[in-house]
């Protein structure tokens, strides 16, 4: 069944411009000191200060959190910043990591055990280059799904999103009431579709002419 149209990282880097301090995304680092969490945006990310950082800053995800740790000093203006500086490289680096069939399959079973009780168990999850059209496609008879390659470089949530998707079609085959209840567990799929839609809308938009009309 074809889909419809429609898991952070990051490394310490010194920055010395104006006392700012370096900055570091990835792992939550061990042991570290930090005050009650503060959200930001809505809940989707959160600051936390501590007295032990002086001199960087980090982030990483947290299932579909992004925390930023900042030392305690901090202005609310460098905050701000900061907090942009690290959503920007998070995402930057997402976009770069293109995981391979065998981590696509391990994220599969992970999503399946989280979402669906672990109930849809593919026999293979792959990347394919000739789906142009979809984002992705089940066969229920033989257990597999293929994901466009043109999913590769798009948030991790997305192709989250499609592998539920796919995955849904291994216990029900159509798109009628029930698919899209199993659908509802996932919180990000109304995001997910949002972003594949807005990708779709982009792609049939007049291109520019390569020399102006006179």
């Amino acid at each position: 069944m074809p889909a419809d149209p429609l898991p952070g990282l990051a490394g310490e880097i010194p920055a010395r411009e104006a006392g700012s301090p370096p900055y570091e995304a990835g792992s939550p680092p061990r042991g570290a000191e930090s005050h009650p969490p503060r959200a930001v945006a809505a809940s989707a990310v959160e600051v936390r200060r501590s007295t032990r950082r002086r001199k960087s800053v980090s982030a990483y995800r947290e299932g579909d959190r992004t925390i930023v740790l900042i030392p305690a000093r901090m202005s609310q203006a460098e905050e701000r910043r900061w907090v942009g500086v690290m959503l920007d490289k998070l995402a930057a680096q997402e976009s770069r990591r293109v995981p391979g069939d065998t981590e696509l399959s391990e994220r599969a079973a992970q999503l399946s055990a989280q979402y669906f009780d672990g109930r849809a168990i593919p026999v293979s999850v792959r990347w394919v280059t000739n789906q142009n059209t979809r984002w992705g496609s089940c066969t229920p008879a033989e257990g597999s799904i293929r994901l466009s390659h043109r999913l590769q470089g798009m948030p991790e949530y997305v192709i989250d999103y499609v592998l539920l998707h796919e995955l849904a079609h291994l216990l029900v085959p159509g798109h009628g009431p029930e698919f899209w209840r199993l659908l509802e567990a996932y919180p990000r799929t109304e995001r997910a579709r949002g972003f594949l839609e807005g990708v779709v809308a982009a792609e049939r938009l007049p291109r520019p002419s390569a020399a102006p009309e006179e």
